[in-house]
């Protein structure tokens, strides 16, 4: 009941109310954009949504126009040097992702949920598939996100997402939206370029609403 009908209305609900609050904020991001560095405010990207199915992610453009357009930050070797001013700041504060609320309104993706992929992190997105991942809408937030973001291995990434998507429930997504807060006000996890990645053992997680046998799923999913 609240996977398939009560978590859309609330995606709904919120996706409407935080684009109304942020309507001007973006008009003002969107101008320190344009002033800061050539192109456009706004980056569209290709990213992997439900059931395998690619959808147009946007976010507010944060990299100069020579970074590459089908590379995950973290697969850059100088990252750093293509982040332009505004965009830095904009990437510390996680600013740079408000635009998928539009994504959210429309049906794409959800407040909470797996991340959206680059189409390119073939990796990943296999790992992902065999955890069953793809089952749900990718969400602003999610699991991962919250238990070390850009620091985690894809394996951890993909372990963190299986989890999820078996255990999707309103406590659960209250949880990972509070958690997404303290990490965003404390910029935790957060890496730009090719990573040291730590590895993280699903049992480790510690959410306790998490049945052991969910979290082994990843061990037990077949592709």
């Amino acid at each position: 009941m609240y996977q398939h009908f009560i978590k859309r209305i609330l995606d709904i609900l919120g996706a409407i109310i935080a684009l109304l609050i942020l309507a001007i904020p973006f008009i003002i991001i969107a101008i320190l954009i344009r002033m800061d560095s050539t192109g456009p405010a706004f980056f569209r990207q290709q990213r992997m949504g439900k059931d395998g199915k690619p959808f147009r992610i946007y976010k507010f453009r944060t990299m100069d126009q020579e970074a590459p357009h089908d590379l995950a930050t973290a697969k850059l070797d100088n990252a750093n040097k293509q982040i332009t001013r505004v965009g830095r700041l904009l990437r510390k504060t996680s600013i740079d992702e408000l635009p998928q609320f539009i994504n959210v309104l429309k049906g794409d993706m959800s407040m909470v949920g797996p991340r959206p992929v680059v189409l390119t992190e073939t990796e990943l997105i296999e790992m992902r598939h065999k955890n069953g991942a793809e089952s749900a809408l990718p969400g602003i937030t999610g699991l991962a996100q919250v238990n070390g973001r850009d620091r985690l291995s894809n394996l951890s990434k993909s372990n963190y997402d299986g989890i999820y998507v078996s255990s999707i429930s309103f406590f659960i997504d209250s949880k990972i939206m509070v958690k997404t807060f303290w990490y965003v006000a404390l910029r935790l996890g957060i890496r730009e370029g090719r990573p040291n990645s730590k590895k993280v053992n699903a049992a480790n997680i510690g959410e306790k609403n998490i049945r052991p046998n969910e979290q082994q799923l990843f061990l037990k999913r077949k592709a």
